[in-house]
């Protein structure tokens, strides 16, 4: 009796196991939606077969995708167990859930690349030569389709020479005539799959992180980059600490790089990002390496009435106020004792940290930055001669006038 009592104790606890099984087996699908075809799911590799891969895709039965969609020519996977997997669904049948990421070559015919039409599935494409407008495009099982320049990418940037008998997914955009108009596109794709990475980006990005992107374009007041979903720019002044005056000369067109993200406007779609915000501030050295007293080699970065600026290393200028040159000879411009571009040594003056500003004098025999030996007083280094300044201060208007009057 009592083996029997503890046999069927045995089968309820099986039965009641079974039960809660299934029950959370059914729970884990609540949600899942009946699949159409055309539909993209986001997969789960499951377990790779000789002939096919097999996929958790979230309904009760498993995907079915064929082995060679996610192997190249030399057989070599691209995908392992574990790996997440964006594929289309095709039919069910048997049981089974039919997937593909694209129609593959010769798999293929005039029917399928109109269902493909129908369901927004890829196609796999090979650029055959390039025709009046675009290029001939050879579909899966022979069908000749027809792709413009501008649906071939994002910007237009590959030459006919670079692309012929290259293969890529295409999105069929237009059947008619039974197949014998057909239009492709693969910048379709590409715009499909950068607003899945900005509805990501939405989640991920916020003002102060640092991404990766590629340069797009370069324009003078900047550089376009890519990050992926989105494009924002990099202003020149936001490339590095020194003064650029061609943006061309330290970027170029589809270089890498990383870059903080500065500002973010999803509504205005405006984004802006810097290149500085990433580097090392070359300040830090101001204090220690740049000392008041200490003589250094400068460059004459830019001149201006009151005097020039002088860059002792990119990011670092210091000013050299008209005050200080000439060589006890009053200037009406700067641009009479140094030119820009001039190389001089200079000493440091004054520095004031707070302010990032250095004040600067010339070394005796710099040229006609310190002809003479004595210079006139010095000014405040930033401050501004007034717009009447090649007239001299009050002091020497007056002492002017009674020179004129000895003399009469």
């Amino acid at each position: 009796m009592e083996d029997n009592k503890r046999d069927a104790e045995e089968i309820n606890e099986e039965q009641d196991g079974e039960g809660s099984f299934a029950d959370l087996l059914e729970e884990s699908l609540i949600g899942a939606v009946e699949l159409k075809p055309g539909q993209q799911v986001e997969s789960t590799v499951l377990q790779i077969g000789k002939q096919c891969v097999f996929l958790d895709v979230g309904q009760k039965g498993e995907g079915i995708l064929d082995r060679k969609e996610v192997q190249d020519e030399e057989g070599n996977l691209s995908v392992a167990v574990g790996d997440k997997l964006k594929a289309y669904f095709v039919s069910r049948a048997g049981g089974e859930l039919r997937f593909t990421t694209r129609l593959a070559s010769g798999v293929a015919g005039a029917a399928q690349i109109e269902e493909a039409w129908r369901s927004g599935i890829p196609v796999e494409g090979r650029l055959e030569k390039e025709i009046k407008g675009g290029y001939e495009v050879k579909l899966a099982g022979g069908v000749r389709a027809f792709c413009p320049f501008s649906q071939l990418g994002l910007r237009r940037q590959e030459s006919a020479e670079e692309v012929i008998d290259t293969s890529r997914p295409f999105k069929v955009i237009k059947f008619a005539d039974q197949g014998r108009n057909v239009v492709v596109s693969h910048r379709a794709l590409l715009e499909e799959e950068r607003a899945l990475q900005r509805e990501a980006l939405k989640e991920t990005l916020h003002e102060g992180m640092v991404v990766k992107g590629v340069v797009t374009s370069l324009r003078e007041f900047g550089a376009f980059i890519d990050i992926g979903g989105i494009e924002g720019l990099l202003p020149i002044s936001e490339v590095g600490y020194g003064r650029i005056d061609d943006i061309g000369q330290v970027l170029q067109v589809d270089q890498e790089l990383e870059v903080a993200v500065k500002k973010i406007d999803w509504e205005a779609n405006r984004f802006s990002f810097s290149l500085r915000d990433t580097l090392a501030d070359p300040w830090a050295k101001v204090g220690s390496l740049y000392v008041e007293g200490g003589s250094y080699p400068g460059t004459v970065a830019r001149v201006a009435q009151f005097g020039a600026f002088v860059t002792l290393e990119d990011g670092i200028d210091g000013l050299l106020h008209i005050s200080r040159l000439g060589g006890g000879r009053r200037l009406k411009h700067a641009q009479e004792a140094v030119k820009t571009g001039q190389t001089l040594t200079v000493t440091i003056e004054k520095i004031d940290l707070e302010q990032r500003r250095i004040s600067l004098v010339p070394v005796a025999g710099e040229g006609q930055a310190a002809a003479g030996a004595e210079a006139a007083p010095s000014r405040s280094s930033y401050e501004d001669t007034p717009a009447g300044g090649s007239m001299g201060t009050l002091g020497d208007m007056l002492k002017a006038q009674l020179e004129k009057k000895k003399k009469r």
